[in-house]
């Protein structure tokens, strides 16, 4: 799946969390989280602030898959 798959099932719903996390990680990693809408940048900021990814893009926790 390429990143625009993935933001699509993100923005359906289709995503598990932790998804959601290596998909924001991903967008960090490639600078695109700061070049999308407002939404995705704010949503990276709050996981990088909640530990969850660093601002590398590094994945700092896993969850448990649903």
């Amino acid at each position: 799946m390429d990143l625009t798959d993935k933001i699509i099932e993100f923005e359906t719903g289709g995503l598990s969390d932790m998804q959601v996390i290596e998909l924001f990680a991903e967008l960090v990693r490639t600078g695109v989280a700061w070049t999308l809408q407002g939404s995705y940048g704010r949503m990276a900021r709050q996981l990088i602030v909640g530990g969850y990814i660093d601002a590398n893009g590094n994945v700092l926790r896993q969850l448990p898959e649903e």
